[in-house]
């Protein structure tokens, strides 16, 4: 039996990457998992499948984190779909590269909407919901990376948001912590290594004491771990899952 059953959860940025592995680790745990995707329909009905496979349950409904009202609407669904709520991991976000000194009101505007507001009102609905034992994971980051002002700023907040509610949270029975991934070998990733990716790679990997990335799975097992029975004693803390590189 696993440590998740008859729980249920929802993940945001559910369809890919850090996301999909959570939703998979959360499943085979025994949670009857609900999680979000805004445009690759196709990855989130793999994800649905993959879960399926082994006997476990995903629904995937789309959602823009950055758009209230879609928050709104996917909390509708957690409603009559799950009829109850245990877990919540906020790890939806977007990180556009850009110097400082290129960035935009604009930019500063949808970093901040989908990586901080967002995640804000996830807390504040899951809030409304849980009840004793409940569990919030917040998915933030490690490090200071050059091009990524706005996501290094949007995740600082997160790390705030996180500290705070699970001071409000606590007298409650729920605990809120956040887990802050290293370099982990993600398209987004890649994406942020700039035009020689391949190269970045091999220079973080040469600077991390285990001497790899992470793979999703690393950061899914610490998710799992912190929405358990065994983390009761844990809040209010972040987790640096970074293999060493970040101490």
């Amino acid at each position: 039996m696993g440590t998740l059953e008859k729980k249920k959860a929802l993940v945001t940025g559910g369809s890919r990457g850090i996301g999909r592995a959570i939703v998979v680790r959360l499943a085979r745990e025994g949670a009857a998992v609900m999680f979000s995707f805004n445009r690759d329909q196709a990855a989130a009905e793999d994800v649905v499948a993959e879960v399926a496979a082994f006997g476990g349950q995903a629904i995937a409904v789309r959602a823009d984190q950055g758009r209230l009202e879609d928050l709104s609407r996917l909390f509708g669904e957690v409603d009559r779909s799950l009829a109850g709520l245990d877990v919540v991991v906020n790890n939806a976000a977007i990180n556009p590269m850009g110097d400082i000194r290129d960035a935009t009101e604009s930019d500063f505007v949808e970093v901040m909407s989908v990586n901080t507001k967002g995640p804000f009102f996830v807390v504040q609905a899951a809030a409304e919901r849980l009840g004793e034992g409940g569990r919030i994971v917040n998915i933030s980051s490690a490090g200071a990376v050059p091009g990524l002002a706005l996501y290094f700023a949007s995740k600082a907040a997160l790390d705030a948001i996180t500290v705070v509610a699970a001071r409000e949270l606590g007298p409650r029975g729920i605990t809120v912590n956040s887990v802050s991934p290293g370099a982990t070998d993600t398209d987004m990733m890649r994406a942020a290594a700039g035009e020689n990716p391949e190269q970045a790679i091999e220079h973080v990997v040469a600077l991390t004491p285990l001497r790899r990335l992470g793979r999703p799975e690393d950061i899914a097992n610490v998710v799992a771990f912190l929405a358990g029975p065994d983390s009761q004693w844990i809040t209010g803390q972040n987790l640096r899952v970074s293999g060493g590189l970040m101490i």
